[in-house]
């Protein structure tokens, strides 16, 4: 009786264990199959390798632009040099900047407001407005850039100093997105927050940028890096409605690089020119990627 009950007691800690290593191997999920891995690898070298290839022609001079190596035999930093020589080039960096910024705090000081009577407001036809503000999105550029071409001369508001005459037209698709994005962060927001500060004596103005717009920054944050983005690298409106050196932005002052005859692309000062106006946007997506997906899911998702 008492061996029998022996066994038992030994029995029982092997069974526990059992039961753990079990949970262990449960808890631990199953690995990650090999190809799985592979496939990743294959679409990030997809993605990347445009974007290296672009740096390898900008290394490249001479007769080296003409060919495919996979690495420049000879890497010279010749087309950087000449790029920042290039006085239009850097009034061009200097004009995509002003734009890109003024765009930028407009969008989110116009789509703020915008956005919050959007969430906040009660009244008749608010989802047919939402509807028709992200409508604008869809409009193909060209669409607009004759018109405003037209508009723009009549106006004197064509080739305005420093690019500024893009500024509205940017914000035609500008301020939809940054609206969008802003009305999913105000709606998250609880609304008791506002009332306990109308309680305390503050007005709706108050509680506005005191209490949401705090509480919003990683929507504001988002909305204003993907305008920041939209402008920086706009092409079809800042070449229609810029002529001179001293108003285009870099896009349009890259597509007018010459070569050194008439009839060669510069395909090395090119290239050295998109690197050096991509990096800063690199930068930018890396530091505040979380902040981007934050911003385009909010909302998407109702606990």
């Amino acid at each position: 009786m008492e061996a029998a009950t022996t066994t038992g007691k030994a029995k029982t800690p092997d069974r526990a264990g059992s039961r753990a290593a079990g949970r262990g191997r449960k808890s631990a999920g199953p690995k990650t199959p090999w190809w799985l891995w592979l496939v990743v690898a294959a679409i990030v070298v997809f993605c990347l390798f445009p974007f290296y290839w672009l740096i390898n022609i900008s290394l490249k001079t001479g007769p080296a632009l003409r060919s495919s190596d996979l690495f420049p035999p000879n890497p010279s930093l010749d087309n950087y040099e000449a790029i920042f020589r290039n006085a239009d080039f850097t009034r061009a960096l200097l004009n995509s900047a002003i734009v890109s910024i003024v765009t930028t705090v407009l969008a989110l000081v116009v789509g703020s407001f915008c956005a919050y009577a959007l969430a906040r407001l009660k009244f008749k036809g608010k989802f047919w407005i939402l509807a028709l503000v992200l409508s604008i999105t869809t409009f193909p550029a060209i669409a607009i850039a004759a018109p405003i071409f037209k508009l723009w001369t009549d106006i004197g508001l064509f080739d305005a100093a420093f690019g500024l005459g893009l500024v509205p037209p940017y914000l035609t698709f500008a301020l939809p997105l940054a609206i969008y994005i802003l009305v999913s962060f105000f709606k998250e927001i609880p609304k008791d927050l506002e009332e306990a500060a109308l309680v305390d004596g503050a007005t709706h103005f108050q509680a506005f940028y005191k209490i949401v717009i705090p509480l919003a920054a990683p929507g504001l944050a988002t909305a204003g890096i993907l305008t920041f983005i939209f402008a920086w690298n706009e092409f079809l409106l800042a070449v229609t409605l810029t002529s001179s050196p001293s108003a285009r932005t870099v896009p349009a002052a890259i597509a007018f690089f010459t070569g050194a005859t008439q009839f060669e692309v510069p395909l090395g000062t090119i290239s050295a020119a998109s690197v050096v106006i991509s990096i800063p946007l690199v930068i930018m997506v890396l530091v505040f990627q979380k902040r981007i997906v934050a911003g385009l899911t909010a909302g998407a998702v109702k606990g």
